[in-house]
This record gives C-alpha cells, sequence and structure tokens, in this order.
C-alpha cells in the first residue's frame, strides 16, 4: 500500500461523492495502490450509506464508524491507525484542503520529507473572529511552546509511515495532532497554498468554542508557562499590593486624608479577585487535562470497519 487518504467525516453526505471524484482523479495520476479511509461520527444523514455505495464500486474506499461521536481529532487518529499506506495524508472532505495539492506533497515526499504541512496563504469564507482568534492563538503557541508549530496549518498534511507510526505510539488523549506531529519532529517541509471555500453546506465544526479549544490544546498540552506566567504575575500583584499600602501609611502618618471606602480599595479588590480566578482556571486547565490521561479511556471506539482484512 503506497498511500493512504484519511477522511474525518460526519453529516457530509453532499460532499463525499465530489471529493471522491476529484481525490480519485489526482491519485490515478500517482498510483494506483492507495485506499481511502473515511472515519465517520455516527451521523444522522445519509454520509454512512453514501460511503458504502462508492465502496461497492471501489474496494479502495474503506469505512470506520464509531460507536458514538468522537469529535475530529479522535476520528483522525483512528484513520492513521487503521492505515496501512507508506505515507498517509489527512484532509477534509469539503475541499477546503485542494485534492490536486496531493501532487505536489507527494513529490515532496518522494525527495526525502517525512511530514508535508500545506500552510494557507489566506483563510477565504472565515468570519473574522475565527481569523483573530487563530493568529492570536498561533502567536502565543509560537511564543511559549515548548515544540514549534507551524502558523496557519491544519490537520491537512502528508506523513510518513515511520511519522505514522510514532504518533500512535503517543498517549496524549487530546488529539491535537498539529501539536503531536511537532513533538515526533523528523524532517518537515511547508508548501504555502490558498485555502478555498467549502464545497457544499456549513461546518460541523463550532468555529467560536472550536478554535478556543484548539488554541488550549497548544497552549497547555505543549507548555507549562501558563502557570510561570501566573505564579509571576501573582508576585506581582503582592508586590504591588505592598507599595500601595505602604504609600497609604506614608499618606497616613504625614497628616494626609485617609478616606473610607476609597474607590481605589474597590477596584484592587475586584482587581485581585479576578486573577486569582484566572490563576484557578489556569489550574484547573492542567488539572483537567491530568485527569483526561490519568482515567486511560480509549481514544475511539470502533462499532464498523468495512474493508480491513485485520
Amino acid at each position: 500500500m503506497q498511500l493512504s487518504i484519511v477522511v474525518p467525516v460526519y453529516k457530509e453526505e453532499r460532499n463525499v461523492p465530489e471529493f471522491l471524484r476529484q481525490i480519485r482523479g489526482v491519485l490515478a495520476g500517482l498510483t494506483d495502490d492507495y485506499e481511502i479511509i473515511f472515519a465517520l461520527d455516527p451521523s444522522p444523514d445519509r454520509t454512512e450509506e453514501v460511503i458504502l455505495e462508492a465502496r461497492a464500486g471501489d474496494p479502495r474506499v474503506k469505512l470506520l464508524r464509531f460507536s458514538r461521536r468522537f469529535g475530529q481529532p479522535m476520528a483522525t487518529l483512528a484513520g492513521l491507525e487503521y492505515s496501512r499506506g507508506d505515507a498517509a495524508i489527512v484532509m477534509d472532505v469539503d475541499l477546503q484542503d485542494p485534492p490536486e495539492l496531493v501532487h505536489e506533497m507527494v513529490a515532496k515526499w518522494r525527495e526525502g520529507y517525512d511530514v508535508v504541512l500545506p500552510q494557507r496563504r489566506q483563510r477565504t469564507g472565515e468570519p473574522w473572529i475565527k481569523r483573530l482568534i487563530a493568529a492570536t492563538g498561533y502567536k502565543v503557541i509560537d511564543k511559549i511552546a515548548d515544540v514549534r508549530i507551524p502558523p496557519n496549518t491544519g490537520d491537512f498534511r502528508l506523513m510518513s509511515r515511520r511519522v505514522v507510526t510514532e504518533i500512535v505510539k503517543l498517549k496524549e488523549s487530546h488529539g491535537f495532532l498539529r501539536g503531536m506531529v511537532a513533538v515526533v519532529g523528523f524532517r518537515q517541509v511547508i508548501i504555502p497554498f490558498d485555502r478555498p471555500p467549502r464545497h457544499t453546506g456549513e461546518t460541523n465544526y463550532n468555529r467560536f468554542l472550536g478554535s478556543l479549544r484548539i488554541g488550549f490544546n497548544g497552549i497547555f498540552c505543549f507548555s507549562t508557562y501558563a502557570l510561570t506566567l501566573s505564579t509571576q504575575l501573582g508576585f506581582f500583584i503582592a508586590i504591588a499590593s505592598f507599595l500601595i499600602a505602604l504609600a497609604y501609611l506614608v499618606m497616613k502618618l504625614c497628616g494626609f486624608p485617609f478616606p473610607l471606602g476609597n474607590p481605589t480599595m474597590v477596584i484592587l479588590i475586584l482587581f485581585l479577585g479576578g486573577i486569582q480566578l484566572i490563576s484557578v482556571g489556569i489550574l484547573g486547565e492542567y488539572i483537567g487535562r491530568i485527569y483526561e490521561e490519568v482515567r486511560a479511556r480509549p481514544k475511539f471506539i470502533v462499532d464498523r470497519a468495512e474493508g480491513f482484512k485485520d
């Protein structure tokens, strides 16, 4: 098996046929030895039926159906774990990850690169709030993460077999693929591209909360800097509070009026309370992730696997 195409899907019945038409045309110019793995969260529409109809005419189309909805990151990891290609390409079914770019990605892999990362030059069709969150998140992650995660890259990427093998070995439960690939390392190259809008329909991904969740995974799962920052901020506020108290004491000893119920004190108390809540929230983020890891629940549970011998 030379190439594995891993495609996480949920409620995408209208996009699957066009995606298959385009990706087959691209792969025909590269190799006949490939597999297309649809990793399906149980959908209320006909996505599963459409995939099975395609498989009836082409056994290289395969299906993983999960016992419940585990989310796109876990579906992607499941597809990688079941893949058998010398290289695996993760891409979306809505054609925002252009199939024609696969030619260039495979060429870079054949040159000796283990990871080929398409990097978006622009984010067509995305609301300004998501673009703002993404830009801010990538800048913060780039400054504090223990590994370098290239900005404006999604899960769309090519990985060699040894990269996939190492990713599957990782035990993290967050499924933040772009961070996991950075942890694994090996020789990587970036390909810039312009991301087109979706082929049809609306995304099933929560743009605001989903972007925040991705950003938090990048910050809290690949760096302890937030804990260091909260400690530094605590020391700074403690010193500032001591200096303010000293200033009030000097004013009192020098005979300046010391007004009771000073609005400044109220503001300081509210400020300190906010800082405490933020610090507790940061601790909660780390503790919650520790809890997720300690439980060691399976990342996904496959209900149905079509096209896999083992």
